[in-house]
């Protein structure tokens, strides 16, 4: 999800020659309206030199189209100024869109050099827009007089966020401070570029090489496989390459029974972008977190926190960290719970040594056996990843919502593993498309997500075009494409975004599907993961790939009853991980380039929670959420959000559980809304009353009251 008006940013009218891109006689096909079935990306004409022209000329084609509505000489109404504006930018969303999927899933030298080029350029791009003073004359006009242009609700809402964009991005300022902003602005975006392409090969390079078999002794036949393989297709035949996720923890952990590999490969994730190298990031954040302090001050905010949580669900600062606040007594009271457990487990092997992070997984794991008998490698073969996803995913929708799935092979993938379906709404109409992306590559961004390649908008007559990339270990040929029941949880929770996205049914792309706040849209996606263990749902794809029999009852009450288990541990590290972020965005300008570790570590000692045993999901050097995810200062979000979601499952149980008339009074009142609503009465609505922390930690097996 980016930006509201271009959906980025970039610069102006010394483009305008680049107007439509051919090369002997080719036009590049960024630069018209795609022929494929809902205005899919033609990746199968798009070449990786075509997305700088068509970017460049879709921001000069977006300034030449907002100049005209600046300098309209009629009287402002609301179709020749902000409906004006919603239609403006066509090819610069074609372009960016498509771009930044490929950029993110799929990138390159050529692709990063592109990224390099154009950051800078849409940044300006868009303060161009918004710092327009005839354009923001035009928004203000009609924002005065809001309450007589006989507007409907959602042109209402559209109206009042254009306003408030425009405020918030600087349309007040004088010449002077608007010359700064453009400055800062052009910085910002230089520097998450290059934290983000810093980060890519500092992740890359981090892979732990392992060359003796026996080290890796805990790993599944079909994991060494991978990892020999992944050794093979960097050069290195005879080792074994276990890459880095983007989180602190590696899947790894869990498994492998020597504990030096254990340290070596938590070593290696924990100090991946910190090595003093030239994929260390500590210097851009000092950058990044200094230039957005300075921008918040220049916009009269005390911080970026403040600024970024304007327009947020909990709106403040304040608001964010005291609701973290009131996890923490149940959270730290569980943390010394389990990590007592787990020494008492090290001590009862014999061994004499503390329990260190890279410990946690592993022995966590044998606890979680005596005390449930359960075995990941146990449940891996019921969780075939094509079965999960027709049976599972797609089935709960079906029974929730009504809609249906049908593969198809006609439409062009800019990488070949890449699965594309058609859905069809409960009435057997069209509803969209949908791209699948699982398999991780060492060009991929880490962690999963979801966006669109083209945005749901009456006005422009389109329907959603949405793409889901996940980073689960692809098996080595000819074996089974077996997954952990963490990774079915992260594909329903991608699936739970894609959801919001294809039952957008709004008129304006800027309030449309899940262009909504950071704290609202990780809602619809946290709230889909329930269906993973719905007992409907479970039975209909947990099913053995070798025989097709269906889970035993024993083993799916056995993952039941462990589903509680660790949550000390896992709130823990996003507690952590979110309380850096509303740290490091909450320094004045005032207070300078601040030390990374130092820093770092003032931070995490100061929560009153075990940071040493559980460090936090993201370090500072590799929170790429919020350096260049779009994510600053909001990943307390992901928390924020799991309170709204346990609150809707809590209502959907009190109402009758999977039931289509409950899927569709969700669709309804929350997933086919997008912006068009203020979000807490939004979910005041559906909910009954406001949102509250109680259904979250009886989720997760902890008391509120904890000391």
């Amino acid at each position: 999800m980016r930006s509201r008006l271009l959906r980025s940013a970039a610069i102006l009218c010394c483009f305008a020659s680049a107007a439509v891109q051919a090369q002997g006689g080719r036009v590049n096909p960024l630069t018209v309206p795609s022929t494929l079935p809902f205005q899919a990306p033609r990746f199968d004409q798009i070449k990786d030199t075509d997305y700088q022209p068509a970017l460049e000329q879709g921001m000069a084609e977006q300034i030449a189209e907002m100049k005209a509505i600046a300098n309209n000489p009629a009287a402002p109404t609301f179709a020749n100024t902000i409906e004006a504006m919603e239609r403006s930018g066509r090819t610069l969303d074609r372009a960016s869109q498509a771009f930044f999927g490929v950029s993110q899933a799929n990138t390159n030298d050529a692709l990063d050099a592109v990224r390099s080029a154009e950051a800078p350029k849409l940044a300006q791009h868009s303060d161009a827009i918004y710092l327009d003073p005839k354009l923001f004359a035009r928004v203000q006009a009609l924002y005065a007089k809001k309450d007589s242009l006989g507007l409907d609700a959602e042109q209402k809402q559209v109206l009042e966020i254009y306003h408030s964009d425009f405020l918030h991005a600087g349309a007040q300022l004088n010449d002077a401070d608007k010359a700064k902003l453009r400055l800062l602005n052009t910085q910002i975006s230089t520097a998450t570029t290059d934290f983000q392409q810093k980060l890519l090969a500092g992740t890359k390079a981090g892979a732990l090489v392992v060359d003796d078999k026996t080290k890796l002794a805990g790993l599944s036949d079909a994991e060494i496989a991978a990892a020999a393989e992944g050794a093979k297709e960097r050069g290195m035949p005879g080792k074994y390459v276990l890459s880095l996720q983007n989180t602190t923890q590696q899947p790894a952990l869990a498994s492998l029974s020597d504990r030096a590999t254990r340290a070596a490969l938590f070593e290696k994730s924990w100090n991946r972008s910190q090595r003093g190298d030239a994929n260390d990031t500590r210097a851009l954040i000092q950058k990044i977190a200094q230039l957005r302090a300075q921008k918040a001050q220049l916009l009269g905010y005390p911080n970026y926190a403040a600024y970024s949580l304007y327009d947020q669900m909990a709106k403040t600062p304040a608001a964010a960290k005291g609701f973290m606040t009131q996890l923490v007594p149940a959270t730290a009271a569980e943390q010394r719970r389990e990590a007592a457990e787990l020494q008492k487990t090290i001590n009862a092997t014999g061994a004499s040594f503390p329990l260190a992070p890279s410990d946690w997984d592993f022995y966590s794991d044998k606890v979680r056996k005596a005390k449930y008998d359960l075995d990941q490698n146990e449940l891996k073969p019921y969780f075939e990843i094509s079965r999960v996803l027709t049976d599972g995913v797609f089935f709960a929708a079906n029974q929730l919502y009504g809609v249906t799935f049908k593969e198809r092979r006609d439409i062009p993938t800019y990488q070949p593993d890449i699965r594309v379906f058609t859905v069809y709404d409960k009435d057997g109409s069209e509803l969209g498309l949908m791209y699948f992306d699982y398999w991780k590559r060492d060009n991929k961004s880490g962690g999963a997500w979801m966006s669109n390649f083209v945005g749901q908008s009456k006005l422009l007559k389109t329907k959603p075009v949405v793409y889901n990339v996940g980073n689960f270990t692809k098996p080595a040929p000819g074996q089974p494409a077996l997954i952990t029941f963490d990774d079915v949880t992260t594909m329903f929770h991608e699936f739970g975004h894609a959801l919001h996205g294809l039952f957008a049914n709004q008129t304006y792309p800027l309030v449309s599907g899940t262009n909504t706040a950071r704290d609202w849209v990780e809602f619809p996606s946290q709230f889909n993961e329930h269906w993973a263990l719905d007992p409907k749902v479970f039975a209909n794809y947990a099913k053995d790939y070798r025989t097709g029999a269906v889970m035993p009852q024993a083993l799916v009450t056995k993952i039941k009853n462990a589903a509680k288990f660790n949550q000390g541990y896992e709130l823990g590290e996003l507690v952590a991980a979110a309380t850096l972020d509303q740290d490091w965005h909450s320094l004045p300008a005032s207070a300078g380039p601040q030390d990374v570790d130092a820093f770092e570590t003032k931070a995490l000692n100061s929560m009153g929670l075990d940071t040493k045993d559980v460090p936090p999901r993201y370090r500072t050097s590799y929170f790429a959420h919020i350096w260049a995810g779009g994510y600053a200062a909001g990943y307390y979000a992901y928390l924020w959000t799991q309170m709204l979601d346990n609150d809707a499952y809590a209502w959907f149980m009190a109402h009758g559980g999977l039931t289509r008339a409950n899927g569709q009074r969700f669709r309804d009142m929350i997933l086919s809304k997008g912006h068009t609503e203020d979000y807490g009465p939004m979910f005041k609505a559906f909910y009954g009353k406001d949102p509250d922390i109680g259904p979250m930690l009886e989720d997760r097996g902890l008391t509120a009251g904890a000391k």
